[in-house]
Order: C-alpha cells, then structure tokens, then sequence
C-alpha cells in the first residue's frame, strides 16, 4: 500500500498531467478558433441564405474546435472513453491524409491527440469546473470577440446588384471589365484556362466564338491594384513593381463593382508572371502575390479587362 505522502504525490502528478492536457486543448482550440472565425469572414460567409452561411462556418471553419473541445469534456467526464475517442480520431485522421507529408500528418494530427488522450486517461485536473469552463469559455470568446469585429465589416459590403459589363475609371485608368460569364466565372480556373477564355471572349462579354478575338484580356498587376474601392470609392491603389508591393490610401473590400459580394471567388488572376510556373493573383482585400499558373481552386477565378476607345 502507498504511503500517504506518496499518495499525496502521484494526486500533485495526476493534477499536473491533467492540466497540461486542458493547457494543450484550450491552446488548440483558441488557435483553431481565431483562425476559424477570421477565415470564415475572409473566404466564407458569401451565401446569400443565412443558414448556409451558418453551416460552413461550424462544419467547414469551427470544426476543430468542436471537436477538441467535445473530446476533451467527453474526457473529463469518460477518461477511457475519452482515450479510445483519440485513438480513433487520430487512426482516422492518419487514414483520410494518408499520402501527407509525415510530419503534418503524424507529427501535427496523431501522435500528439493520441498524447492529450492519454493526458486525460492519466491526469486528474482539480477542480474539474474550471477545466470545463477554460475549454468551453476561451475559444467562446475568441469567437465572439473577433466574429463580431469581422461580422460588421462584411455587413458594410457595398453589392449594388450590377454583374453586367461595367465601366471603371479612376487612379489614371479606364478599363470595361467583363459582365457575369465566361469572362467572370463563378467557380476557380487556372491562369492558362483565364488566357485562353479572354481570348475567345465576345465583344460584349456574353459568349465564348470559335475563333480568337482577342479583345479581352487579363488585367496587368498595376491595372488590378488600380481598380480597388471601397465603399464606391477607388482605393488608390499604387503598385510598386520592384518592391512587388501594392499600397492603398484605402484598404479595399469585396465589394462592387469589381467584385461579387455572394460569390465564393476571393482572388483574381492578373496577366503577369513572377516564373515560367507561377502568375501574381490580386486579393480582394488588396494584397498581391504569386500562385502557381496550373493552380484550380473554387475561389481563383478572374475577371476579364478591355480597354475603352
């Protein structure tokens, strides 16, 4: 039988390794959660229909947090239950990113929930409310807190109902950029399938010819950064080529009549390259930088430019 001062020290050992578990999980669910809700008003939240909107945000942008939250109250109350959900969570995680690269897959997902799981078959965090309140109360609050400042910038969204060909001027430029079609997609396409569409572009922007007409193209970086507004307002935007930076009086916002509040599409391909593989893509929000040319993803789209006579 232990003695009572060795009781007393394997109780401190289970607290510890109980704590550093609930450490571990509100770092992970307090990380997840920032990057979840800034993500989620960064790339998400463009449904017209709340409920859709409501639905990536917790199944796309907040599921790691519920889940590392759920598994850890699910641990506090059910040790072994607790364990064998890790376990199987990180089995299923190592199974679904099979192909991954090592250290993403098994050093950042598996072995370290096979770690808190066993964190919390072993330790003992005393008293066990404040553990269930630190794991529920802080990503709780990172949510509201930043939701909220990210909530009321995307509520202020100018979307003037206009997807037609329209006519921008300003910041020394007049371009007409290219109404909803195959000239503005609602879904991503790589930069040589951007080229190749402004190409084949109507006149007036409507349909694809079976010959090249080449009279939209993809706009010049300095032109995409010259184009930002905010609020109906133009940014004025300036594009440093050698320091491969753009600078704005405004920072600029998805919003009309550039861009389309409602699509999922955050990035526009521009026409020019950094490398024989990599084009330089304009965020809404102004930023510039380099993807690879080949890249096809549901929020890389483009909007084609034609000079006005």
């Amino acid at each position: 039988m232990p003695s009572e001062p060795e009781k007393k020290q394997n109780n401190k050992a289970r607290q510890t390794i109980g704590w550093i578990g609930v450490a571990v999980t509100v770092v992970f669910t307090g990380v997840w959660s920032f990057w979840g809700i800034v993500e989620n008003f960064h790339e998400g939240w463009y449904s017209v229909s709340v409920w859709e909107n409501l639905f990536m945000l917790f199944v796309q942008y907040l599921l790691f947090t519920i889940i590392f939250g759920g598994l850890a109250c699910l641990s506090l109350r059910f040790p072994r239950i607790g364990f064998a959900a890790h376990v199987v969570l990180a089995v299923g995680s190592a199974i679904f990113f099979a192909g991954s690269a090592f250290s993403v897959v098994y050093l950042m997902i598996a072995i370290p929930l096979i770690l808190l799981g066993l964190a919390y078959l072993f330790g003992r965090p005393k008293p066990k409310k404040l553990a269930y309140i630190l794991i529920t109360c802080v990503p709780l609050l990172i949510i509201l807190i930043f939701g909220s400042i990210n909530f009321v910038k995307v509520s202020q969204r100018v979307d003037d109902g206009d997807y037609g060909l329209r006519i921008i001027e300003g910041n020394g430029i007049t371009l007409a950029v290219a109404p909803r079609g195959p000239g503005w997609p609602e879904s991503g396409v790589s930069y040589y399938e951007a080229q190749e569409i402004c190409k084949y572009l109507s006149e007036d922007g409507e349909a694809l010819m079976d010959t090249e007409q080449n009279i939209w193209r993809l706009p010049t970086v300095d032109e995409a950064v010259r184009l930002m507004s905010l609020h109906g307002e133009n940014c004025g935007g300036v594009w440093d080529a050698e320091e491969k930076k753009a600078t704005y009086d405004m920072k600029p916002d998805k919003e009309s009549p550039l861009w389309d509040v409602h699509s999922k599409v955050i990035y526009y391909w521009t026409s020019e390259v950094s490398s024989d593989e990599q084009a330089y893509i304009i965020v809404y929000d102004g930023g510039v930088f380099d993807k690879p040319a080949d890249a096809q993803y549901g929020y890389l789209g483009f909007r084609a430019v034609k000079n006005i006579e």
